[in-house]
């Protein structure tokens, strides 16, 4: 199996609680009966509204978190929504041509993309926050981050309203790359479909994935925000997953036995876990362990005898908590994540994303580590 980022194969299932008639391009539905959408690129109309979207008022003014109080979470527009008509459109007939079919088709909305269910799962965790906490800034915060010109924003503000997101922060770079605007923002966490984007944020120490899609989605917790971590490259350094590609499975076994009660070094997401266990916290001091709404799952290759006190540990040492923990000895990820159907789940390696999306599950691959000089070996010699 073979996954490109962001590719949606035939046979996707919609997903829960979104209107069938959010398209991506490929169909006539949309807010206006398709006679009357854009007979001109100049059209005024306005899309038959959906739920109306409210932001929540403190003191006759509307309330945003300070960037650097907040939680932020940048999610590039091709994750967060189908767009692979209007890329086709932009590969294949450049860019002017790809500006006017988005204004000649501003009134109809995305579909959900991958990260869409992740998003609606940090605005649940955000109202229940905001009940106990009705004065705090220590919540989710979503940028939307696209490389479209300004003018593109249009269809992106129609399709967010359309689905109810609560999403106010923009940055459209107009092709420009986006890494500098993300340090700005104090970004905890960048999606994106752009490996290569994506690789450049880890460079700069911004926690940062890969998204892809499975053909068939299994369906997700609308009341409880799941979020699943690999340990190693990327909880943890790539120390111990480098001594096991130069010398084996029993060099690994024996490196961690002797080094059990030395830590790990942090990995690139390390960070993201933190936040996640700081938001935890606010929801125990208030009564809620049993019924949080986030949970952290850590689901590694380790085995828990062999090598998985040195993960324990260290992870203890760090302060967090893992809600469950699964050392499989190298099973197979997949049948676990069915299981637990994360709203998205982090992974150094290719191999076990595409298990995970062969499941059903959302799966985002974090570009660090040896694992990566590996892959890209194995891929040149495919091709000679």
């Amino acid at each position: 199996m073979s996954l490109d980022p962001v590719q949606v194969m035939k046979g996707q299932d919609a997903m829960p609680n979104t209107c069938p008639s959010a398209s991506n391009g490929d169909s006539q539905a949309s807010w206006d009966d398709s006679k009357d959408i854009h007979e001109n690129v100049g059209s005024t109309k306005k899309p038959k509204s959906g739920p109306v979207r409210r932001a929540r008022k403190v003191e006759g003014g509307i309330f945003f978190p300070k960037p650097e109080n907040a939680v932020t979470i940048a999610v590039s527009s091709r994750v967060l929504f189908r767009t692979e008509k209007e890329q086709k459109v932009f590969e294949q007939k450049g860019i002017e041509e790809y500006l006017r079919y988005q204004v000649e088709h501003e009134n109809e909305p995305f579909a959900p993309g991958p990260a869409f269910p992740f998003v609606k799962a940090l605005e649940t965790v955000n109202n229940r926050l905001r009940e106990l906490y009705p004065d705090s800034e220590e919540l989710f915060d979503i940028v939307l981050v696209t490389y479209n010109h300004a003018h593109v924003g249009i269809r992106l503000i129609n399709t967010i309203n359309y689905h109810n997101l609560f999403i106010e922060r923009f940055c459209m770079t107009g092709g420009s790359s986006p890494i500098g605007y993300l340090k700005a923002w104090h970004t905890n966490l960048y999606l994106s479909a752009d490996a290569e984007k994506v690789q450049e944020a880890l460079a700069e120490g911004i926690a940062a994935a890969t998204m892809f899609m499975p053909e068939k989605q299994i369906e997700v917790s609308e009341t409880q925000l799941r979020v699943a971590f690999d340990g190693d490259a990327v909880l943890f350094s790539d120390e111990s997953e480098r001594i096991f590609k130069a010398h084996g499975l029993d060099k690994f076994f024996e490196h961690e036995r002797e080094n059990e009660n030395r830590l790990l070094d942090h990995g690139p997401l390390k960070g993201f876990l933190e936040v996640l266990g700081k938001l935890q916290k606010r929801f125990y001091a208030k009564g809620h362990r049993m019924d949080c709404p986030i949970r952290t799952y850590l689901v590694t290759a380790r085995s828990a005898a062999s090598s998985g006190i040195r993960a324990l540990k260290t992870l203890r040492a760090w302060g967090l908590d893992m809600d469950e923990a699964l050392f499989l000895a190298g099973a197979p990820k997949g049948p676990m994540l069915e299981k637990i159907r994360p709203h998205i789940y982090f992974d150094d390696q290719m191999f076990h994303v595409e298990g995970a999306v062969e499941m059903g599950a959302i799966a985002a691959h974090v570009p660090y580590g040896i694992a990566q000089k590996y892959l890209h070996k194995k891929s040149t010699n495919a091709g000679k």
